[in-house]
């Protein structure tokens, strides 16, 4: 398996996220949210769950969470995205707080979700440790994250830089490290290892497609904008090699158009749940 470090690749996280939290609520977001339910459901969360929502963003899930009746808490590593979450809520406990560090207490949710989030952790070992340690027994954990190639609507840039021949940027790690190394059948398998190793019970994970429906030229700017990973990529190419990156981005999404000037991209995430045991 790759070493990683971790540290470097938490800053790197941290520092990508600066300036694009108004790019991502209004774009890659709408995307996103799309996963909410599901992700609460897996929770179980409902009236009365004390809810803790780690990487919460502008707040989306946090947000649905108050209208099924939960006590939210919510978290974020950037600053940006914490005051976007609190703007947006008002009365909304919102933290400034790193997934594997969290300010709270042994036991203090019955619920904690984290919406494509856990691959976004340099060591996602360190975070799956400290979601178990803030749950009560019997608390409910449930997470996402995207299943790389799977996941067209992502996968398309990646493609086109390889097939551009342009190199990739120093700047930008080569890929997250959860789940790296695995092929599409066995990541499943392996969340499910990772969940059991932190020490949670009934661990499961689900697979949940769906088409993202957009307009193909705004979906460029949606992730050029407001991603840090395939964003600092993009945005540390000259013209030429941006351009030639766009060419090829653009033939390949025009496979998935649907008329009236939309595509619609598959999106494809795995839904981590699992229990604190006593």
């Amino acid at each position: 398996m790759t070493t990683w470090d971790a540290e470097s690749f938490d800053r790197f996280e941290r520092e990508g996220w600066a300036g694009r939290s108004d790019a991502y609520r209004e774009g890659f977001a709408r995307l996103t949210t799309r996963f909410v339910a599901p992700l609460l459901d897996g929770a179980g969360v409902g009236p009365g769950t004390r809810l803790l929502d780690v990487g919460c963003g502008p707040g989306p899930v946090s947000a649905a969470a108050l209208r099924r009746g939960a006590e939210v808490t919510a978290v974020d590593a950037s600053p940006e995205m914490a005051a976007l979450a609190a703007a947006a809520h008002p009365g909304l406990d919102v933290h400034v707080a790193l997934l594997d560090a969290l300010p709270f207490a042994d036991g203090e949710f019955t619920a904690v979700t984290g919406n494509f989030v856990i691959n976004h952790l340099g060591d996602p070992a360190a975070g799956l440790a400290e979601v178990r340690r803030v749950l009560a027994p019997g608390g409910r954990a449930a997470l996402t994250c995207w299943d790389q190639e799977s996941m067209r609507a992502l996968a398309l840039f990646g493609e086109a830089l390889a097939e551009s021949g342009v190199p990739r940027p120093a700047e930008a790690p080569e890929a997250a490290p959860f789940l790296a190394g695995y092929d599409v059948t066995e990541r499943p398998a392996a969340f499910c290892r990772l969940l059991d190793a932190a020490g949670f019970a009934d661990a499961d994970v689900e697979t949940l497609r769906l088409l993202h429906r957009v307009d193909p030229g705004q979906w460029w700017h949606d992730v050029a904008d407001g991603t840090p990973m395939t964003g600092t990529v993009l945005s540390h190419l000259d013209a030429a090699s941006r351009a030639a990156v766009r060419r090829i981005y653009d033939r390949k999404v025009a496979a998935h158009a649907v008329g009236d000037g939309f595509v619609a991209l598959p999106a494809v995430a795995l839904l981590g749940t699992a229990t604190r045991g006593e």
